[in-house]
């Protein structure tokens, strides 16, 4: 199967929470609603039971806990502190407060004053944003905090900082005026075509409820307008124990965090008695109806809807193999949709089913269809008549064992690698089963309960399972298009009751293939193996020249990532011609000669692995994630798709039909042109970096793709990274036959400096002006001075790299704090190891365009004050100590090391970049940062440019 690895692990909790039983029928009621009294857990009212590793409790006001213990990696942990109220429980005059009061918790309790929760964190090594944040639901309301250290001082601070934000806001009036922009300035930036039509399409399912009256982010005239109180009283009759649950994971003693809960929240007590939750409203009685939504900023797509009953019954064995059986069946469904899309000229560009539960609201069943623009009635048509064929005729017994085995090796790999999750993932895991009541259940019982629910299923159960998914009110049929459909909801609605009425046949016989990619000749030989002890790495070449570099790590068991680099990737392309990579995905999705993509999905169900094709600044890069027994698989497909593309027509047809439209999209939305352009501009309009025009895309040919990548993966140098769970031994052992048995390749030759020349943009005078069709409000301002590679002088990157968290925070307490201007300014840097003298720091900010010349001004103004003066001591801490503490965790992961080992072998410098970026970045100092300020933030170098709508005079 491919699909990134640990994935698997969340399988078959997807099918407990998004796939749900029928919630009703003709013959029997909904099932009565699940109850939990205060404190209490919901295997207290199940048969399933709950991770043996997580200590579950509750204090004598209410509020419950959940801790789980994990050592690896040492000396982290994550802390969340969840409450069941959302912007669901707002009244008309609060609406958006919800979201409001999460700002407005960081800003003033009685122990902190306003602005220095976020400072106190930073100097702990939390980076705001990163490691702390907040977020706000429909029906929950969440404060996380990812702690780089588990000493006292750390463990100790986050949680007076959470009980602070649980009972002891001031919630100040001038507190909260200050903050309006800020909050004014995320709905600016939430306004977005998707979000439009995801509030339109929930406003159509779910008519007459009250869910799509209460989007988090509120009306803006009350959050304009609104007085503290209101905020207060949502505080004080929502914010209570009985509805707060505290969850930790990391590497602390169980004993010793159960009493600091215990001391910490203790004392609450809830004000006044509790509310129950409001009334979602009943589901609506209706028939077929079609809804029809214009946007120039969207794909034109559709979604067929049947919406039953909310299922909010008990989570227990039966049901979740109800569900199981349910997942299984829609996921045959889903699977021969994808062949149809990856088939000549398809009717679709993709589809779709899924079925799940709307915060207590409604279960929906939901077939979602992805047209090219001009033939949606074809991709309406296909894929109903797929969806009725499924109902009618059922699975066949080998569609759903292929099912099978992907969930099975995915849910093994899962309880292989169970004891080396992450902290933040084990805290993320339990607070995603407060909402729905469900029981956290260990890998190693998922993987039994999986087994337990499948011996001896057979495809009769499934579809009598089946013919109940597609009930409930409607069809409903919702389309979003780019342009408008002649005829409107009326012609969306007569091409639906068309495609019914015609008949289906059932669904053809898939002939059986084998995997043909198992050897490439010979075993290849060590020639030379050699070790770099203080890293942990080791490498290797073949006698064919093929390079291997081996890290072992005990970061993840089971988990072994790895990385094929080949050629020169942009080294190798011609700066006046258009880089390829905006259709680099026609390599995997074309498949291999020798098998389709189909086909081989089909065949290696029962394997973890994976395969993603990308063009860097020095290579092109094949990667995939397994787990350690899979790595031979792995290989061989690594190795296939390196020596034998398929290049199919299909696959690269499909991404022009999806491109036709692309310009609109990013068009739409100031974010989608600085996305799309900021590359080349950066870039002094090299077209390697340069987005492709309509007129290219439209004209461009598979050819012209495969003629520019294929010369570097079949005749270039070739490097392979694997890092993981995995001795060299057997690194060495699944290479030699895979990539060590192929012919000949050649050693990385020196390339050119002239080649390596790409100039970063002089200053302007007048920013330089892109335009964008979105909100006449939303702007972006960015302002950026170039710098210079990474091996001009290596201290001085990561002095810059200091500076630029210095800028960050700077920007920070000035466009958002003091003014209120903007919700997320930023700022970023870059010092290339490929191309020479290429480098720079930036600042952005999403803002209204009337603001934008403060920014440039007070951006110039910071930086300034940066070259003249040096940063106090705690603002150098609150930079550095979140980087450094960033870095550290990074290291543990086997991701870093990918990406970090990648081109050593031909360029041992690599390695002294990672040797030297954490003694680097501790050596800097206060006179460093104002050397490097004096030295890059030059007020005639800074290059301006500013993103507008179109409707700015």
């Amino acid at each position: 199967m491919i699909r990134p690895l640990g994935q698997g692990a969340a399988l078959l909790a997807a099918f407990s929470l998004a796939f749900a039983p029928p919630a009703w029928s003709q013959a029997s009621p909904a099932p009565p609603p699940a109850r939990l009294a205060p404190g209490e857990w919901p295997q207290g009212q199940s048969d399933l039971k709950p991770d043996p590793a997580i200590r579950f409790g509750a204090l004598p006001n209410g509020m419950r806990y959940a801790l789980r213990r994990q050592t690896i990696p040492a000396g982290q942990a994550a802390f969340r502190l969840w409450f069941g109220a959302g912007s669901m429980m707002e009244t008309d005059e609060q609406a958006g407060l919800a979201h409001f009061l999460e700002h407005m918790a960081f800003n003033g309790s009685k122990k902190v004053k306003e602005g220095e929760m976020v400072k106190i964190l930073e100097r702990l090594g939390l980076a705001f944003g990163a490691d702390t944040n907040a977020s706000t639901g429909f029906s929950e309301t969440i404060y996380k905090l990812d702690l780089p250290r588990t000493d006292a001082e750390t463990v100790d601070t986050s949680l007076m900082l959470l009980s602070e934000a649980a009972f002891d806001l001031t919630l100040d009036q001038a507190a909260m005026d200050r903050e309006r922009g800020v909050v004014l300035a995320e709905e600016r930036a939430r306004d977005t075509p998707g979000y439009r039509v995801a509030k339109a399409r929930t406003a159509f399912l779910l008519k007459g409820q009250r869910l799509p009256t209460r989007w988090p982010i509120g009306k803006v005239e009350v959050l304009k307008t609104a007085p503290v109180s209101r905020i207060a009283d949502y505080y004080r009759t929502w914010y209570r124990p009985d509805r707060a649950v505290f969850v930790a994971a990391g590497d602390f003693d169980l004993d010793v965090m159960e009493a600091k809960i215990r001391a910490t929240f203790g004392g609450w007590k809830a004000q006044g008695p509790g509310r129950p939750d409001p009334d979602q409203g009943p589901v609506a009685r209706r028939g077929a109806e079609a809804r029809l939504v214009v946007d120039p900023g969207v794909t034109q797509s559709m979604q067929v809807a049947w919406v039953s009953p909310p299922d909010l019954s008990l989570d227990t064995l039966a049901k979740r193999r109800r569900d199981l059986i349910e997942g299984l069946g829609l996921s045959v469904l889903n699977r021969r949709f994808s062949a149809i899309g990856r088939g000549g000229d398809p009717a679709f560009l993709g589809a779709q089913v899924y079925k799940g539960e709307q915060d207590d609201a409604a279960e929906v069943a939901t077939l979602v269809v992805s047209a090219e623009t001009g033939r949606w009635r074809e991709a309406l048509t296909a894929a109903e008549q797929e969806q009725r064929r499924l109902v009618q005729y059922g699975v066949r017994q080998d569609e759903l064992d292929r099912e099978i085995e992907e969930v099975r090796a995915g849910l093994k790999a899962a309880a292989a690698g169970a004891n080396t999750r992450r902290p933040a993932d084990l805290a993320n895991e339990i607070v995603g089963s407060l909402a729905d009541h469900t029981v956290v259940t260990s890998p190693a019982d998922d993987l039994a309960a999986f087994e337990a629910g499948v011996q001896g299923l057979k495809a009769e159960t499934v579809n009598a399972v089946l013919k109940t998914v597609f009930q409930g009110e409607g069809p409903l049929l919702f389309m979003s298009s780019p342009t408008p459909i002649e005829g409107g909801e009326a012609t969306l609605l007569a091409a639906l009751k068309a495609s019914q009425a015609v008949a289906v046949a059932p669904p053809a016989a898939t002939a059986q293939v084998a995997w043909p990619y198992e050897t490439f000749g010979p075993p290849g030989a060590v020639v030379e193996r050699r070790e770099v002890k203080d890293l942990g790495v080791t490498f290797v070449r073949f006698g064919n020249g093929v390079r291997l570099t081996v890290k072992p790590t005990p970061f993840r068991d089971d988990e072994v990532l790895v990385r094929v680099n080949a050629g020169s990737g942009m080294l190798s392309l011609p700066r006046d011609r258009q880089s390829p990579y905006w259709a680099s995905s026609a390599v995997i999705e074309g498949g291999l000669k020798k098998i389709g993509v189909e086909d081989m999905e089909r065949v290696l169900a029962s394997r973890v692995y994976g395969g993603r094709f990308g063009i860097t600044d020095d290579a092109y890069t094949l990667t995939g994630g397994t787990r350690t027994g899979d790595l031979p698989t792995q290989l061989q497909v690594l190795a296939a798709y390196l020596t034998e593309p398929a290049w199919r027509d299909a696959a690269f047809t499909r991404i022009k039909a999806a491109s036709r439209t692309i310009h609109d999209q990013f068009e739409s939305t100031v974010g989608g042109v600085l996305q799309r352009d900021l590359a080349g501009l950066t870039h002094s309009g090299d077209r390697r970096w340069t987005f492709p025009s309509r007129d290219e895309m439209a004209s461009a040919r598979l050819a012209d793709v495969e003629a520019a990548i294929m010369p570097d993966l079949s005749k270039g140098p070739v490097e392979v990274v694997i890092v993981g769970d995995v001795t060299v031994d057997a690194a060495i052992a699944a290479m030699a036959p895979t990539f060590g048995a192929l012919p000949p390749r050649p050693d990385p030759t020196p390339v050119p400096a002239a080649a390596r020349a790409v100039a970063f943009p002089k200053g302007n005078a007048a920013p330089l002006k892109l335009i964008h069709k979105g909100r006449a409000d939303q702007a972006i301002g960015y302002i950026a001075w170039g710098t210079t590679d990474y091996w001009a002088d290596p201290q001085r990157a990561r002095d810059i790299a200091v500076l630029r968290e210095v800028m960050k925070l700077r920007l920070t307490d000035e466009l958002r704090e003091a003014q209120g201007v903007t919700y997320s300014p930023d700022a970023s840097s870059q010092h290339s190891l490929v191309w020479s003298g290429w480098g720079y720091i930036a600042a952005n900010v999403e803002a209204p365009p009337d603001k934008l010349p403060g920014f440039f001004s007070d951006v110039q103004k910071i930086a300034r004050d940066l070259s003249e003066h040096e940063v106090s001591a705690d603002e150098l801490a609150r930079a550095k100590t979140p980087r450094i503490e960033g870095i550290q965790r990074a290291m543990l992961t086997n991701g870093y090391w990918l990406g970090e080992l990648s081109g050593a072998q031909a360029d041992p410098r690599r390695l002294d970049v990672t040797r030297q970026i954490l003694p680097g970045t501790e050596r800097v100092t206060a006179a460093d940062v104002k050397r490097a300020a004096q030295a890059v933030l030059k007020p005639e170098k800074a290059f301006k440019l500013e993103v507008v709508p179109a409707s700015l005079p």
